[in-house]
């Protein structure tokens, strides 16, 4: 007990606001206090749970539990956007206003908050078996969250696609996992690496090889790219549009944070020859990149259904953030957190106004036809989202994909075609975005936008507004950035002590 009391586990104090609200909200709900005031002890429960890992940020790196646990810059960084992005997608979801209706919408709170905890959880976890607790428990409440529409035969249909999908994956990633613990005898990521820094033979590098495309083929399905995407159009479209928006930000930039922790704190400083076996795997990661952002980008111009097409979408912007990963160099890590702050919220921004206007159901393109008559504010924010998510100057998500070229270009010059490959698909996507800016401004409509609920604005209004302002004025988020998450002098913190 006095060990146990010992322990620094105010590391941890984020992560225990989160399993509090989640156990609370469980209990209240059997009381029947009412689904909106779940909901808005959920979205407290985030914020003070941001709240709490921000008194953290000036903390030095330190861990618990072994180094299982680590908080770090890497995990600060992450993890404040994890909290803001579950945070905006709660908030989305005290409206119901869908053709039919969840009518077990309180489940929606604690489970969503069960899976952030997954997603903290694998963001500072620095050992397989915590890190594999923390993708589960994800996954899992992920999987019930698709299905919660119990009546709705496309909610069904999406929940089984996605479980089988999940299921195969998990195995995968397990196998790579195995062969690692195979290699080093031990679970911890800093004892692998300390371990395999020795190993040069040749027929351990052939595992290790093995290890990794098993681990990152098993991963790339949970981040829907391609060419293991196939379930995310039908798993974006046959769930709720709450839950979608969570499926395609946190839950998919959680699936990035735990790509980097892995791959780069075991592999890239493990000896292969002349090089180290990351260096040997980039072409790997690089030829998935490219299937993505092609993939992605040309069968979007053939949906009709707005999810799906930002399905498509969302696995070409996985293979924009999947080009810095593959080449590697001094601003990869900075490169990527902007990014997945541009695409958090440029895509929850859309989700949210397809969400208010799609009130009947109808997610087709066409629910966009002259929306700038019926309502010229909300018209004005989906434009900038479709900008950000084209990646047109001004916005976000522009400054964005202008970084992770430049992070490219720094990297090795073999690679030189991914960035030219990224620019040409940022061209081929403008065809289905300026698609929906055609319906909204050129199209007319004779239906009309009923009064946007209060919750819904302020999602689409702090979407937009930040969109805006780290697109003019990203210097705000590069600074926040280097000046509270360093990197580059604790992420390898556990293996110096």
């Amino acid at each position: 007990m006095e060990m146990l009391l010992s322990l620094p586990w105010g590391l941890m104090l984020p992560e225990f606001i989160i399993v509090g609200a989640a156990v609370l909200l469980s209990l209240l709900d059997l009381f029947d206090i009412g689904k909106r005031k779940l909901g808005l002890l959920a979205i407290l429960a985030v914020l003070s749970s941001l709240v709490a890992l921000i008194f953290l940020y000036n903390d030095p790196a330190s861990d618990i539990l072994y180094g299982t646990f680590v908080l770090d810059g890497f995990s600060k960084a992450f993890k404040s956007i994890l909290l803001v992005g579950a945070a905006l997608v709660l908030m989305l979801a005290l409206s119901d206003y869908e053709k039919k209706m969840i009518e077990d919408r309180s489940e929606y709170f604690y489970l969503f908050l069960t899976a952030l905890l997954g997603a903290m959880i694998m963001t500072s976890s620095n050992d397989l078996i915590t890190l594999f607790v923390g993708l589960e428990l994800l996954s899992l409440s992920s999987y019930i969250l698709v299905g919660i529409r119990k009546t709705c035969t496309a909610s069904n249909e999406a929940a089984m696609k996605y479980v089988i999908n999940g299921g195969i994956a998990t195995a995968i990633t397990l196998f790579g996992m195995s062969y690692l613990y195979g290699l080093t005898g031990t679970t911890n990521a800093t004892e692998m690496m300390a371990v395999l820094q020795g190993q040069t033979r040749g027929d351990v590098e052939l595992l290790l090889s093995i290890a990794f495309l098993l681990t990152f083929v098993g991963l790339v399905f949970k981040l829907a790219a391609a060419p293991f995407h196939m379930w995310a159009p039908d798993v974006y479209e046959g769930a709720p549009t709450p839950v979608t928006a969570f499926l395609g930000t946190v839950s998919k930039l959680a699936g990035f944070v735990i790509m980097l922790r892995i791959f780069l704190l075991i592999f890239s400083g493990t000896p292969a020859g002349t090089t180290t076996v990351m260096d040997k795997m980039q072409i790997y990661i690089a030829v998935l990149a490219v299937a993505s952002m092609v993939i992605g980008n040309v069968v979007a111009l053939k949906q009709t259904n707005v999810k799906r097409m930002l399905a498509y979408s969302g696995i070409a912007h996985a293979g924009y953030l999947l080009v810095p990963f593959a080449t590697l160099s001094v601003f990869t890590l900075d490169s990527m957190w902007f990014y997945m702050l541009a695409y958090l919220l440029m895509s929850i921004g859309a989700f949210a106004v397809l969400y208010a206007i799609s009130r009947s159901g109808d997610d087709s393109v066409h629910a966009f036809s002259g929306l700038y008559r019926r309502s010229p504010l909300l018209a004005i924010a989906m434009t900038i989202f479709i900008l950000s998510l084209a990646g047109i100057p001004g916005t976000a998500g522009f400054i964005g994909k202008v970084h992770i070229f430049l992070s490219a270009l720094a990297g090795d010059a073999s690679y030189y075609v991914l960035p030219a490959i990224l620019m040409a698909t940022t061209v081929i996507s403008f065809a289905y975005y300026f698609r929906i800016l055609q319906l909204m401004f050129f199209r007319a409509s004779e239906e009309e936008v009923s009064a946007i609920p209060l919750n819904l604005k302020i999602v689409i209004t702090v979407c937009a507004v930040f969109t805006i302002v780290c697109g003019i004025l990203p210097a705000i988020g590069y600074d926040i950035f280097y000046e509270n998450f360093p990197f580059m002098r604790d992420f390898f913190y556990i293996g110096q002590n």
